[in-house]
């Protein structure tokens, strides 16, 4: 999840300054706002001036989406482009799936005392 920080300066500009990437396994909106905590807390930012905008950009898509789908070409890449992405998202979950299960698996190796290290 991308974090952008946007805030009015002393002059009345608006400015917006990207703050980083926070990595998020769950796209609830209950483990959303717990990532978002988390990186304010880490940032030591204060909620007490704080307002949310978020993007999903499908409010400002649906009128785009209906002309995209009258012309059979852009519809294809769309299509395409779509599948696409469920491909990446599902890559993603899986390497989280994969990244957890490898940590339990040396955990266990640990505890049994199987583990071979190159110190002595």
């Amino acid at each position: 999840m991308a974090m952008v920080l946007r805030y009015v300066n002393d002059k009345g500009q608006i400015i917006e300054r990207f703050v980083g990437v926070q990595h998020v396994t769950d796209t609830t909106s209950s483990a959303l706002k717990e990532a978002i905590d988390e990186f304010f807390s880490s940032a030591n930012l204060s909620f007490s001036k704080l307002r949310g905008q978020g993007y999903d950009g499908a409010s400002n898509m649906r009128a785009l989406v209906a002309v995209a789908k009258k012309n059979i070409d852009v519809n294809s890449f769309f299509t395409m482009a779509n599948s696409l992405v469920n491909v990446v998202g599902a890559s993603c979950k899986r390497r989280d799936a994969l990244r957890a299960q490898y940590q339990e698996e040396l955990v266990r190796a640990f505890e049994d005392d199987c583990l071979i290290t190159g110190g002595t």
